[in-house]
């Protein structure tokens, strides 16, 4: 037995090494930067340890707005692109004709360069000299006026993000759900069939529970994936998201090592770590959920 334990450990090792250099000590050594005020990264000297760092940062206008549009977009697109992914993946499971085609095709944007899928979301959206762009001219088809969706309203321009980072998302969802609903066993099916139970009854009580833990994992990585959310906004609103006032959480850091305000590791250092706070906080939250909603065979 501890030959065997020994052998595992030593399988191990080389993931242990990786997280230990590319996942702890980076963390640790961030938390070190958060911490030390004033911090110089070229001549690598800092002017005092506390907690200023944070205090500007919590303070910060253009940190609290980044923290509203990150919320904002986790709260609205969660739910619904996991919701609507699993709409659709029950339906992509109750069809037989072209079900692949069908698949490939929910998949495609998946597979498509996130700046590229940007690029034409600005297409149907922005307005320009020539052209009130194609959803205006739709709007304007059914008697509304025209709204410029990339630089005009704040309402407006969370609404293309949240419309565009629905769709970058979902089809990974389709997939996995489809994935899951494949793997249910038909006994339950015929069983609840044979009872003359009503199709909606069979999606609340067999569907749902057997495919509850894939579904979780989905909000999860949802909830982890919408607070990192960055390349999104820049493919819609250009690098300057301060200004358009679409920043979020993970704009902010860069921003501040990068940007035009950059050159402020200790700033940067500290939102990562109350970043990093958010994320393990909402984490822990659905974890404990799962715990009670989460069917276990």
């Amino acid at each position: 037995m501890d030959k065997q334990n020994n052998k595992a450990w030593l399988y191990l090792i080389p993931a242990l090494i990786f997280i230990g250099v590319f996942m702890v000590y980076p963390l640790v050594d961030v938390l070190i930067y958060s911490f030390e005020e004033g911090y110089n990264s070229a001549s690598q000297t800092y002017n005092g340890v506390g907690g200023y760092n944070y205090s500007f940062v919590l303070r910060d206008p253009y940190f609290l707005q980044a923290v509203k549009n990150t919320f904002i977009l986790v709260i609205i697109t969660v739910p619904l692109s996991t919701g609507i992914a699993l709409l659709i993946s029950v339906g992509l499971s109750s069809i037989k004709p072209l079900r692949n085609l069908f698949q490939t095709v929910y998949f495609l944007p998946y597979v498509t360069n996130t700046l590229a899928v940007g690029l034409v979301f600005m297409i149907l959206f922005k307005k320009t000299p020539y052209s009130d762009g194609l959803v205006n001219l739709l709007i304007n088809w059914f008697g509304g006026s025209s709204v410029d969706f990339i630089d005009g309203p704040y309402a407006a321009k969370m609404f293309v993000l949240c419309f565009y980072t629905i769709w970058v998302v979902m089809p990974f969802k389709i997939l996995i759900l489809t994935s899951a609903l494949a793997s249910v066993n038909r006994d339950y099916y015929n069983a609840a069939k044979v009872d003359g139970t009503s199709p909606f009854r069979i999606f609340r009580r067999i569907t749902l529970p057997m495919i509850s833990p894939m579904l979780f994992y989905l909000i999860i990585t949802g909830f982890i994936g919408a607070f990192k959310a960055y390349s999104d906004a820049v493919a819609l609103f250009g690098t300057d998201l301060n200004a358009a006032g679409m920043n979020t959480i993970v704009g902010y850091i860069y921003d501040m090592l990068y940007g035009n305000s950059g050159g402020y590791p200790s700033y940067a250092s500290a939102a990562a770590i109350i970043l990093f706070i958010i994320v393990l906080t909402i984490t822990c939250i659905n974890l404990i959920v799962r715990r009670r909603f989460v069917h276990t065979k």
